[in-house]
This record gives C-alpha cells, structure tokens and sequence, in this order.
C-alpha cells in the first residue's frame, strides 16, 4: 500500500522529487504512526464494507476506522457488532483465497465503545482479528484507560501487531480546571505502552458537543476558543521533543454545498497567478463544495504539528494526502539540518537563501519531515500541494 496510486507513473516523476514509499501494518511503528493520513470513519452498520475494501472503491483512502460507538444507535449495537463480524470474516475468507494479501490491505480499526465490546468482539473474530492495524479508544481518559491498554498489548505480536490509538473527547480534557492533570495522568498511562500506541487523536465533535457548539463550514477548530485553547495544551504534552506520540487532526464534518454566510477562505490571487482563469474556476469549484475550509484547517493541523486528519467523506481523502506531501525546501532544509547535526556548526543559511537553520533548535522539526517524506513524498521544486489537488481532485 501507497499513497497516490491513483496517479500513472509518469505522472509520479512529475510531481515527485521522491516517491512516497510502501508501507502497511507491519511497517516500522514509528514510521507507521505518521502514515494514517486521511483516515475515513464508517458506521459498522454500513452494508457491504468487505466488497468496498476488496473493490477499492474509495480511491486513495490507506486507513478506515469502522465505527461502532458514536455512528451507531444504542439500540443497533448488538445487529452493528453482528454485521461488522459478518463483514470482517467474509474479507478475511476472501483473503485467504488469495485474491491480495494482508499488505494490501487500508490500515484497518474499529472503534468500541468499552471493554466487554473489544473482548466480545476480537473473540468472535478469532484469527480474523489479524486483519485489523488496531482498535480506536473513545472518550479516553487515565480512568478507564489501563484495562484496555493491557488487552490491545495482550493482542499486539510481532507477527501480527495491533495498536491502540486513544481519542482525547472527555470532558476532563476539555474543562479548564482538570485538563492538565487529566492531560498528564494520561501522558504517564500511555507511556507504559507506547509500542501499541499509534496515534493520539482529538474529538473536536463531542468537545463542541459539551458547549453547545457547532462550528459552521466557515469556522475551523482554531476559531472556537475553548477547543483551540484544549487543542494546545494537547500538543504542549503530547509532541515534545522528548515525546513519541503522533497527534491527528480533528474530523472534519462538511461536505455538502450549501449558500454561505461568510466570505470565502481561499484567496484569488494565488489561484489567478498560477493557473489564470482556469485557476479562478477552480476555485469557485473548491468553494461551492466546502472545500475551502476543510483546506484551511488542515493548513492550520500542520502549522501546529499535526498529522493526518478523520474524516467522514471520501471527497476529503485527497485533499488531506495532498496537503500533507512535503515541500522540496522543507525536505532540503531538513536534510541538511539533519546531517550537520554533528556539533561542528550551530548554525547555517539555508540553501534557498531566506532564512537561517540552527541545527539545535530546528533538529526534531526535520526529523519528522523526514519521516513524513518517506510516507507522502516530496515535491518537485516547481510544484506546490496545490498542484496536487487541481490534478487529483479536479482533473
């Protein structure tokens, strides 16, 4: 499994300076954890999941979470547990008939509501359970994490690993007067299994949901100020430089046209310079799909170090690969950072002339591009990530 396969491959030596690489569960952990990418959620009551995995029927999607907490109803779980069973022992039939191999596979998670549900689950899988990279934690919290940390360890082999990967969504995270030492309390949980943990993830639905808010296609996460506020403590704990945790961005919800309220979040001018009339199309085209402020969000994840994104649409899958594809001068700078990292300079100009790399302060910054590259590529110097999603999306 790749990024971009939907390209030709001379379309690859166009737009990529270096190929994104192949990876899948039995990838090295750490690497792994930056290759969840736009991660698409769908409920476990959704007919035929097998036959849209087998048939590649969502282009480009590497990693799929089937859900059986919030998109399912309290009275549906036992027929959704039923159903996602059925489901997973049919694709792990199919696949031991050897129509493609366990590496072939999206990187594939259920969410569970609690304990007794992942015991019961994984029981009535039986082997097939190797067909999952990992279960997804609602409603983390230091509390009820230990139980099921132990049992996902307890799954995880070398053979066939099987990760953990928490959503940080409670109420004790979000709330000013215990967030810290929630925050903490679960940064020290984590630690004792960090091999099995992932990706640490951000439930800005059921944060939003405690207020009374919803945010509107117009406004990103960064523009509610309580959620903003959490978001950043969440990084303050979990992506230190001594820290091995990957954090995601949070999902987002749109993508239905409607009439807008607000002025559009994407500016002509770039459009207009690159791509002329042409580019302006395009862009009323990204406007009246919502696009314009799921682009701007995930340009704000990245800013404050997030990888990845949930999604709840397959029209989403393209655009958050695209943006996450790392610039030729970011991959230059952070190679040659990296490399000087021998204590012989502190300092140096970087080779595109317009801006200073200090070898120290910069140092973790260029190791994760550089383990980012190896997942989403690098671009050719005279080509942007929009470049990549007028030929993917919209070509």
């Amino acid at each position: 499994m790749e990024l971009f396969t939907y390209f030709y491959e001379d379309e690859i030596k166009r737009f990529f300076y270096q190929k994104p690489q192949n990876f899948n569960k039995y990838s090295n952990h750490e690497l792994l954890s930056y290759g969840l990418g736009a991660t698409l959620y769908m409920p476990a009551t959704r007919p035929n999941i097998h036959q849209e995995i087998l048939s590649k029927k969502h282009e480009g999607l590497t990693s799929l979470v089937i859900d059986l907490e919030d998109a399912v109803g309290d009275n549906e779980v036992y027929r959704a547990e039923e159903l996602l069973i059925k489901e997973l022992l049919k694709l792990f039939g199919e696949l031991n008939k050897g129509f493609l191999s366990f590496g072939d596979l999206p990187l594939l998670f259920i969410r569970i509501r609690n304990l007794d549900q992942l015991k019961r689950v994984t029981g009535l899988l039986g082997d097939a359970t190797t067909l999952m990279t990992g279960v997804v934690l609602p409603k983390f919290c230091a509390d009820n994490g230990e139980e099921l940390l132990e049992m996902v360890r307890q799954i995880h082999t070398q053979e066939h690993p099987f990760y953990a990967m928490p959503i940080l969504e409670s109420a004790s995270v979000i709330q000013k007067e215990t967030r810290m030492e929630e925050l903490i309390k679960i940064k020290l949980l984590l630690d004792h299994y960090k091999e099995q943990i992932l990706n640490v993830r951000i439930g800005a639905t059921d944060f939003c949901g405690l207020y009374g808010i919803r945010r509107s296609a117009d406004t990103t996460v960064y523009e509610i100020a309580v959620l903003r506020d959490c978001i950043a403590d969440i990084i303050n704990v979990f992506q230190r430089f001594d820290s091995p945790y990957v954090v995601s961005g949070p999902v987002w919800e749109y993508f239905s046209t409607k009439n807008r309220m607000l002025k559009p979040q994407l500016r002509q001018t770039p459009f207009r310079d690159r791509y002329g009339d042409e580019g302006l199309k395009w862009r009323a085209k990204l406007i009246d799909e919502n696009m314009d402020g799921l682009i701007r969000e995930i340009l704000m994840d990245i800013a404050n170090g997030l990888t990845g994104k949930t999604i709840i649409h397959p029209s989403h899958i393209k655009i958050v690969q695209a943006l996450n594809v790392v610039s030729y001068e970011e991959y230059i700078d952070a190679s040659n950072i990296v490399k000087s990292a021998t204590g012989e300079i502190g300092v140096m100009k970087s080779m595109f002339a317009n801006k200073m790399n200090e070898i120290k302060p910069h140092y973790f910054w260029a190791k994760k591009i550089l383990l980012k590259s190896q997942l989403y590529g690098v671009l050719h110097e005279d080509f942007t990530n929009i470049d990549l999603i007028k030929k993917e999306v919209y070509v």
